[in-house]
């Protein structure tokens, strides 16, 4: 089975510069979008919707053409939910999940702080909620992949710049102890560092500057899977050949 998940940063531009042409050639089994900047109704081209896919999207409806999750699979889920039960999370289209049998995959789009301290204090809110969310998840004994950009770097291994950014949204301490919490203490895993424990890759760039040709990044893109798919993580890889945003797909592939 193959997953990726990219934050497109909007959908139609990373359309125009051949998203869906790599796609179709990377056989994934589910593909996870976030931020896909869009209304469902203006995505009526069939370019949206890749032959042989089911395409679910979870919009923005507190604002228009912001944020916004996606999930295209092969095989047609169970059932598919895009509501967690906070409306100020769920209203800006942050959240879809999609069943098959024991599997649930998710597309998340997790907030980001950088913007001034109303959007980091959000920020920690959704932190704090979203926790026994996670707790509930691993308790249900369903197998999970969360697939998104969690806007949180979680070692020195993942950001070029560490001390510099020790104060900036994204690298802050409490954003990594979380983390911490997560992977150290409730047994979350995070693919990556599962299958390349010590490499230094990343998977946003800052658009100023020449930072993603210098290669100054950030890995903030994850696969966080459940304890119960950590044997099955058989490999996984960045893609850096082709810019579709400012982001990198992140691939996992597990085994059967």
């Amino acid at each position: 089975m193959r997953i990726i998940s990219l934050n497109a940063n909007g959908i139609r531009s990373a359309a125009s510069k051949g998203l869906f042409d790599w796609l179709r050639g990377q056989d994934a089994d589910v593909v996870c979008l976030q931020e896909t900047k869009a209304q469902e109704g203006q995505l009526t081209d069939p370019l949206f919707r890749p032959d042989g896919h089911h395409c679910f999207y979870r919009d923005a409806t507190s604002k228009k053409g912001y944020s916004g999750v996606a999930i295209y699979a092969k095989r047609e889920p169970d059932q598919v939910l895009t509501e967690l039960g906070w409306d100020a999370f769920d209203d800006e289209g942050r959240y879809i999940e999609a069943r098959f049998g024991n599997l649930s995959v998710v597309s998340l789009y997790f907030p980001s702080g950088s913007s001034g301290d109303e959007r980091q204090q959000f920020k920690f809110k959704a932190m704090e909620w979203i926790t026994p969310i996670f707790d509930r998840w691993l308790a249900s004994g369903r197998d999970y992949v969360i697939c998104g950009d969690w806007n949180i770097v979680h070692t020195k291994n993942d950001i070029k710049n560490w001390s510099s950014n020790q104060k900036n949204s994204g690298c802050l301490p409490q954003e990594r102890a979380w983390l911490d919490l997560l992977f150290q203490q409730r047994g979350w895993v995070d693919s990556f560092r599962a299958l390349k424990p010590d490499a230094v890759e990343y998977t946003w760039w800052s658009n100023r500057g020449q930072a993603r040709a210098n290669d100054v990044g950030w890995r903030i893109d994850y696969q966080v899977v459940s304890p119960s798919l950590r044997d099955r993580l058989a490999a996984c890889s960045i893609y850096r050949g082709q810019r579709f945003s400012d982001h990198a797909p992140y691939t996992v592939d597990y085994a059967d």
